[in-house]
């Protein structure tokens, strides 16, 4: 049932440093995508065109938009969570629009609520003139299924609650259905029941996993979707990134980690580990801390 290519899209230059405390220049963020689309990444959530006063860390998206350089065949996405942030990704010149843009809802009731201060119907219809305007430019809209594994309020987040979610966002239009265990909780088991739901829903083309590795759960459980036969799935350079409402939540699963596994099964990716090591390394070592990934660990410790 293992597919015999996956697509990994990384997150690591948006989900990654957004949790970061400290400041990046956009010059390292440029430098960021360009080393991941040398390494072989055909997919890269760029930034979040959110409030500055919320996220002063995206504060830079329109510079970091404008200042990559674009290669054939990348698809370049970023995080629009409403009407003002998806106006200001299409303010640019068309040539620094983005190729995808992202919305994201809470499987849970209590996420959403504490969150963003509305039920998850109300957030789905914010999100609505969102997934038209960007159709109407051609851009694709991907999902994101937060907390669809558990909550940091309400705790077990069910099956049912997770298909809820997947339903609203297909009834706005949403092309892709991204499954995410924002606080890293989930186990193999339960990730499979969630993605059952999801796939009720979207061909699986179109349905995607993002893990965090709380409980060191993460590969397990991209493992228990590879079984399904999903292709897809987020990953962070460097193990970058975590839940700022969950304590103790560690960042996503690392891209490193995932192309090492994907290899030993032979799967194919089209991603250069070597120089994946090397951009993990090069954002690690601007931001003072060694790669959190197992697989860049050792592998650097071989060339020493």
């Amino acid at each position: 049932m293992f597919p015999d290519r996956v697509k990994l899209v990384d997150v690591g230059p948006r989900d990654g440093l957004q949790n970061e405390k400290q400041m990046v220049d956009a010059a390292h963020k440029i430098d960021l995508v360009h080393r991941l689309q040398v390494a072989g990444l055909h997919e890269i959530e760029v930034t979040s065109f959110v409030s500055p006063k919320w996220v002063p860390q995206m504060s830079d998206s329109a510079q970091v938009m404008a200042g990559i350089r674009r290669e054939p065949g990348v698809r370049y996405s970023v995080l629009t969570p409403n009407m003002k942030g998806l106006e200001a990704a299409l303010s640019a010149p068309r040539e620094q629009w983005p190729d995808e843009v992202v919305v994201f809802g809470a499987a849970s009731e209590a996420f959403s609520q504490r969150n963003i201060n509305c039920s998850v119907e109300e957030s789905i219809e914010r999100f609505r003139p969102v997934v038209a305007a960007a159709h109407a430019q051609g851009i694709k809209v991907r999902s994101a299924i937060s907390c669809a594994l558990g909550c940091p309020y309400q705790g077990e987040v069910t099956p049912d609650e997770v298909e809820r979610l997947v339903v609203l966002m297909k009834g706005i239009g949403v092309d892709h259905c991204g499954v995410a265990d924002t606080i890293g909780v989930g186990t193999p088991k339960r990730v499979q029941a969630a993605m059952e739901r999801a796939l009720k829903h979207y061909p699986i083309a179109e349905v995607s996993g993002h893990f965090h590795d709380t409980y060191g759960q993460a590969l397990a459980n991209i493992y228990a979707c590879l079984e399904m036969g999903i292709s897809n799935f987020d990953a962070s350079i460097a193990g970058l990134g975590g839940c700022p409402y969950a304590k103790g939540a560690t960042g996503n699963v690392a891209t490193e980690d995932v192309v090492y596994l994907l290899n030993g099964l032979g799967i194919a990716t089209g991603i250069d580990i070597e120089l994946l090591v090397d951009a993990g390394a090069a954002i690690s070592n601007v931001l003072g801390r060694p790669p959190v990934s197992r697989a860049a660990k050792a592998m650097l410790a071989k060339r020493a």
